[in-house]
């Protein structure tokens, strides 16, 4: 076969042109830090990388979820303990109240501080997290209490009974295919009682016999009357379930962080570049480039076009 001229300097193009575009290749990799800047440079490791970013990108969204449910339950817990504290401080007045020995004077005082606390627990149970109620069910447009009594929207009176999605869960989702519910189970209910177990409290100081108040008070005084230990309890079970709620979350957190920690590692070795060994290619490359160029210089010859 006979080499011509023209199939050196072609061949010899060739060489250049694929020695030009690695090296290209190589300089973009240690510009930008990725193996694969474009679907073309590689489509496995590109089809990898996206599902890797969709991994990634899910987990990143449960971990903001996460951070709403945590909003809720810890709003919650901090509520409902509120709620106890305020109980505890009605069952010391409902205690001194019960004394005969108090003067009328002092039951008026006694009831005004048990009406205050009544509008205390009605402001807890229109507590808010990022203008949603969170006593309400799915209601959470809708405050629990309004004007100092049950919301007509959320509660029927007439029947004693809470509209539909009152007494609903709330759920997120906290991971694939698990939900968490963030709301207090019948919260509405619980607050319900609560309540009216203010009014009558605070009716029963209203009574102007001493003996008779004494009476009314007397029960929960000494315990014989467990309303409001009764009362006290459900608040307890109720911040317990919310405890319970935070424990889960919190292990489901470390499962989230340990996933994002895995898939994050995953994604690096799949598109980062590694320097040592880019840059030591393309001194290589750089090398094998200049060699190029010096041999194809003495291997084209020269024309009569160089003499004119």
């Amino acid at each position: 076969m006979r080499v011509t001229q023209s199939m050196l300097s072609n061949n010899m193009l060739r060489n250049l042109s694929s020695s030009y575009s690695k090296m290209a290749d190589l300089q973009n990799q240690i510009n930008t830090g990725k193996k694969v800047n474009r679907p073309s440079d590689d489509p496995v490791t590109a089809i990898k990388g996206m599902s890797y970013r969709t991994d990634l990108n899910k987990v990143e969204q449960f971990d903001r979820n996460m951070t709403q449910v945590n909003s809720w339950l810890d709003s919650s817990d901090d509520a409902l303990g509120q709620v106890g504290e305020a109980l505890t401080r009605v069952k010391e007045l409902v205690v001194q109240a019960a004394n005969d020995t108090n003067t009328a004077d002092d039951r008026q005082k006694a009831k005004l501080e048990i009406d205050q606390i009544r509008k205390q627990i009605q402001d807890v149970a229109n507590t808010k997290v990022a203008d949603k109620y969170l006593f309400s069910g799915t209601k959470t447009q809708s405050p629990l209490f309004v004007d100092g009594e049950l919301n007509s929207e959320l509660y029927d009176s007439s029947t004693n009974t809470f509209a539909p999605g009152a007494s609903g869960e709330v759920k997120m989702e906290i991971f694939d295919g698990i939900q968490l519910q963030v709301n207090s189970s019948n919260a509405g209910e619980l607050f319900k009682n609560v309540d009216e177990l203010m009014v009558n409290i605070s009716n029963a100081l209203d009574e102007s016999d001493a003996e008779e108040i004494g009476n009314l008070l007397g029960g929960i005084a000494d315990g014989t009357d467990d309303s409001l230990s009764e009362i006290q309890n459900k608040v307890l079970e109720a911040r317990a379930d919310v405890g319970a709620r935070q424990n889960r979350v919190e292990m489901m957190s470390n499962r989230l962080s340990l996933q994002e920690i895995n898939v994050t590692k995953q994604m690096s070795e799949n598109e980062d570049v590694d320097y040592s060994k880019a840059i030591t290619e393309m001194v290589t490359y750089e090398s094998i480039h200049q060699a190029s160029l010096s041999v194809g210089a003495k291997i084209i010859q020269r024309t009569l076009v160089d003499f004119l």
